[in-house]
């Protein structure tokens, strides 16, 4: 079986990076979207990021564009709208898919831990995955659930 930190991503930048890197950090994985209605949920995933970060917390955000082609634009597009339009300091990476048959393996594993009200599917952008310092997908917050909502569980999880 597979493990949250034996998984690798492409940055944002172009680089591999392994998810063992975030090893024993909180790890709060979010699909975005730059045109979204739920875009400015990057505020506040960029307060909690700026919040939490010396206790162990670290946004990932993957762009995607399966959900009302609200993440049409490239690399450059991207970083733009969530560096200058929300300050947005956490990682981005490389837009992917969370649905269908060229999921990228991050998601494949995380919607097979907690599949949600969809039988796994993602139902939208901006759902949100908690993972534990283990590694340990603990739990699955939708689209619809402001950053601001989850802290009590970043709270909480960053206890343990």
């Amino acid at each position: 079986m597979t493990h949250f930190h034996q998984l690798t991503a492409t940055s944002l930048r172009g680089l591999p990076i392994s998810m063992a890197d975030y090893a024993g950090k909180l790890v709060l994985v979010v699909n975005t979207a730059s045109h979204c209605g739920f875009t400015p949920q990057y505020a506040g995933l960029e307060a909690l990021y700026k919040k939490y970060a010396p206790q162990g917390l670290v946004v990932l955000g993957f762009p995607c564009n399966q959900f009302g082609n609200q993440e049409p634009g490239g690399t450059e597009e991207i970083a733009q709208t969530c560096h200058i339009n929300y300050g947005v300091s956490f990682p981005m990476f490389e837009k992917v898919e969370v649905n269908g048959a060229a999921t990228h393996p991050v998601f494949r594993y995380l919607k097979h831990e907690l599949p949600g009200v969809l039988g796994g599917r993602i139902k939208w952008n901006f759902t949100k995955f908690l993972i534990g310092r283990d590694g340990k997908p603990l739990k699955r917050f939708a689209p619809f659930t402001t950053p601001e909502k989850i802290e009590s569980a970043i709270i909480a999880a960053l206890e343990i």
